[in-house]
């Protein structure tokens, strides 16, 4: 029986709405058929894929999935369906030459959260266990527009702040780096009291913005409202090199977040002064603090007993958690050596509090490349 709400069919339809690459979508339509792409596969991907997203999906992207599954089915002899062989048909004729087509163009697509079995007693999982998230992206990554696109450790935050809701259920929130909004959209999901979105950009705030309307959160770009609303996120033009102290009087979070923003080493100083400023803003809170962590190697794991309960870490002062790739060893050392002469403390999470893999269909989502720590003040 092929129940679009179980997998592995949930998980081809997830892929898709995602725009995983054309490889990985054949892959999960061969699981459905038990190794091979058979009729009764290629129904269901027209059923409940590419019928639903003829005249919104990305014309390029649906041809090239549509020449792979094509080739797929024909390598076995076996019969493409003649839906299947009419639209590519037409797509290749309306796209004739890929000059003319708008590379910098936004392209939807749809991020969804699978919880699994066990998870239902999460605050943060629906009654469906499928939480999705509609995003207006772009695909040009590579040529500057990367405010716009979904980076790699925006999924891991979002997964973290979807497995560990009580980290930031009630909290105000303060994101560095917020491109799409994704990591914004969880926060607002799982209640957090006050959400802050930031980017130096103001094409991305304008993209940002569109997002949450589209998951149905209001926006606000006052700095003087003091409202606790989970459903009003509020929307800032923050360019690190200008931002000042006094600059950011009006923020007090209790939680700081960021995913990928470790990529451009001529940036840090400027990071890391922001992240001193916001974590030291509570100081008459963090001068009974004990030290309840040690500095931070590559190699090091959060003591357990530290993390049974990451909640109290706010009561103590603010705490940041970000997310990262590390591409380059020397440019993430010398982001720790900064943190240091910063007084901050940095502790790795890594290992002993991944979250949940509610993203088991992306077959191009690699956790195992990824760092998840909290920043703190020694102070």
């Amino acid at each position: 029986m092929t129940d679009p709400a179980a997998p592995p069919w949930l998980h081809l339809i997830s892929a898709f709405l995602a725009m995983e690459p054309s490889d990985s979508l054949v892959s999960l339509a061969r699981v459905c058929g038990d190794g091979s792409v058979t009729e009764r596969v290629q129904r269901f991907i027209w059923n409940y894929c590419i019928s639903r997203a003829v005249g919104k999906a990305y014309a390029p992207y649906l041809r090239n999935f549509l020449k792979k599954l094509i080739v797929e089915v024909e390598s076995i002899h076996g019969e493409v369906l003649d839906e299947i062989y009419e639209l590519y048909a037409d797509i290749i004729t309306s796209l004739k030459d890929d000059q003319f087509v708008e590379k910098s163009m936004r392209v939807h697509k749809t991020i969804t959260f699978l919880f699994p079995d066990g998870c239902i007693d999460l605050p943060s999982c629906p009654k469906s266990r499928k939480l999705m998230v509609p995003l207006q992206c772009s695909l040009n990554m590579l040529e500057g527009d990367t405010g716009c696109s979904i980076w790699p450790s925006s999924l891991l935050l979002s997964e973290f702040i979807l497995s560990f809701p009580e980290i930031f259920s009630n909290k105000s929130c303060f994101e560095v780096g917020s491109g799409v909004g994704l990591v914004g959209i969880c926060l607002a999901h799982v209640k957090a009291s006050k959400v802050t979105l930031t980017d130096g950009d103001h094409l991305t705030l304008a993209n940002m913005r569109s997002n949450l309307e589209l998951n149905q959160l209001s926006t606000d770009t006052s700095l003087l409202e003091s409202y606790e609303d989970p459903n009003v996120v509020q929307c800032v033009h923050l360019p690190w090199e200008s931002a000042s102290e006094s600059g950011l009087s009006a923020f007090v979070p209790e939680i700081i977040l960021g995913a990928d923003i470790l990529y451009d080493r001529s940036c840090f100083p400027d990071l890391v002064r922001i992240l001193a400023i916001l974590l030291n803003r509570r100081k008459s809170d963090s001068s009974s603090r004990k030290e309840s962590t040690k500095g931070f190697t590559l190699d090091t794991k959060c003591n357990t007993n530290d993390l049974n309960d990451l909640t109290a870490v706010t009561s103590k002062g603010p705490v940041a958690y970000i997310a990262t790739v590390i591409r380059n060893i020397d440019t993430f050392n010398y982001f720790l050596s900064l943190v240091e002469q910063a007084n901050l403390s940095i502790t790795d999470l890594t290992e002993a509090k991944m979250p949940f893999n509610l993203l088991p269909y992306m077959q191009s989502y690699d956790r195992s490349n990824m760092r998840l720590f909290t920043v703190s003040s020694k102070a």
